[in-house]
């Protein structure tokens, strides 16, 4: 029988248009975005500084075979790297998600949008020091912010009613979408070209979620991102050298992204692109742990005076949370490395119980020995409030609540402790601001003299100064 397909090529899918009208003409014109975007670089790249004291991240950076520098490339911060800037995204997209420290975006699907700023700094440095040997303009930190500003959005709203994970695809797809369109469009990508790069970003399918389930959680969850804003700024490269794009990479019938991938139902995309993700993205300010879990853990800090000279006495801990925390971090049994332990509710909840605090190194295997932590998890008891389920996904709240209360042996308990939005989240922006810059100085201090976390403080904070700032000096005053 013959074909009755068509080989006309089609015009481009009206989303892969939409995504390139809005990195190339859309202005941003929003002072808190534009503000919320500075906070945002920092935060992350001082979590990305404070990674580089693990060495089971530093030993995936660098270039990717001994000797492949490029002097004159994309710097790596922190660091003596020059790299070119695929590998240069991959390095700076690795450090600043290592620790799961810094912003998170949580709706029907989740991840973390400053993933994003691998890719947007790495092309920015290499294409201002390019500009700069031509005697041209380099690029400034306003546009690097507007770029953040862009691919939080393009991430976001397709996440707000998007689930990749339940079909067992990991949110990293996002991030290689957003990159993607924000680093063509950096480099002076046409809308053609944009397109172009956006249907191979589709066409490259999703990586599997395995590496962040049990009994298979591993470090790839640490360094996914960073491969997939890489593998943006391929794309983005090939798009600028008229690499041909696939206009129905979505819609194609049997080989498009939506029949293959979405058993056929297209996304849902019910709000424009605007500046609305940077504005209410949340910021994990408290404790390296999963979103899903930081109210948990603020409640069990609240407890820990209580319960600290009683942990022999202890019968039951009542864990009270939200669906998407029970399906992603609800998890028992033997914990095998700090990426297993920083995706556990259980974990994360008996730390804060136990020390009164979390930091990136109650992950490490010493501390993750002490008998006590496993004996309270065993204990524990996880149960979801349809509430809780509720607020989680209602836009006009997206709370992350957790309660925590301990039960004794004698029968007496503690309060029912609950948290219904972390101090990163919009609704405690206030309180937490003054958090996060002592959180992004301590950070700085873990790589830097005081002298040089000084000046870098103080260019940060200075808005105007900041955003005039080449992308260059910028990345030349997180230089060791």
């Amino acid at each position: 029988m013959g074909s009755h397909i068509s080989n006309v090529r089609p015009d481009p899918d009206p989303e892969l248009v939409q995504i390139a009208d809005y990195v190339l003409e859309y202005v941003v014109d929003s002072p808190e975005a534009y503000d919320t975007a500075r906070y945002c670089l920092m935060d992350t790249l001082g979590c990305g500084l404070l990674a580089l004291k693990y060495p089971e991240c530093t030993k995936l950076m660098g270039p990717t075979v001994p000797g492949a520098i490029l002097p004159g490339g994309a710097r790596v911060p922190g660091t003596e790297w020059e790299l070119e800037p695929v590998q240069a995204a991959f390095n700076i997209g690795c450090m600043i998600r290592w620790l799961d420290y810094n912003d998170t975006w949580l709706a029907a699907e989740w991840g973390h949008p400053s993933d994003n700023l691998g890719g947007i700094l790495a092309v920015a440095d290499y294409l201002s020091r390019q500009r700069e040997q031509k005697n041209k303009q380099p690029l400034t930190m306003h546009d690097v912010l507007t770029a953040m500003i862009k691919a939080h959005e393009i991430q976001g709203i397709y996440a707000l009613e998007n689930s990749f994970n339940r079909l067992g695809i990991d949110h990293v797809i996002l991030v290689r979408l957003a990159s993607t369109a924000v680093v063509t469009a950096l480099l002076g990508g046409t809308r053609e070209q944009v397109i172009n790069a956006v249907s191979n970003a589709w066409l490259d399918g999703g990586a599997l979620r395995t590496y962040r389930h049990a009994p298979n959680t591993g470090s790839r969850k640490s360094w996914a991102a960073g491969d997939a804003t890489s593998r943006a700024v391929r794309h983005a490269l090939f798009a600028m050298k008229n690499e041909m794009g696939y206009p129905s990479a979505l819609t194609a019938s049997t080989w498009g992204f939506y029949d293959v991938v979405r058993q056929g139902k297209p996304f849902v995309i019910e709000q424009s692109f605007a500046s609305y993700v940077m504005e209410h993205v949340l910021f994990k300010i408290s404790f390296p742990a999963e979103f899903h879990a930081q109210t948990a853990v603020e409640a069990a800090i609240t407890l820990h005076g209580q319960i600290k000279d009683r942990m022999d006495e202890i019968k039951e801990v009542k864990l009270t949370t939200h669906e998407s925390a029970i399906r992603i971090i609800d998890k028992q049994g033997p914990l095998n490395n700090p990426a297993d332990r920083d995706h556990c509710l259980q974990y994360m909840t008996a730390i804060g119980l136990i020390f009164g605090n979390l930091t990136a190194d109650h992950y490490e295997d010493d501390i993750a020995q002490d008998p006590r932590i496993d004996a309270l998890r065993d204990k524990m008891t996880v149960v979801e409030d349809p509430r809780y389920t509720k607020e989680y996904l209602d836009p006009d709240k997206r709370s992350i609540a957790n309660a925590v209360q301990v039960i004794f042996t004698d029968g007496s308990s503690t309060d029912n402790v609950e948290v219904e939005y972390p101090v990163g989240h919009r609704r405690r922006r206030a309180e937490g601001i003054p958090l996060l810059v002592d959180k992004f100085r301590d950070n700085l201090l873990t790589r830097f003299s005081d002298h040089q976390a000084g000046e870098i403080m103080e260019l940060c904070l200075d808005y105007d100064r900041l955003i005039a700032t080449p992308v260059p000096q910028f990345m030349a005053a997180f230089r060791p």
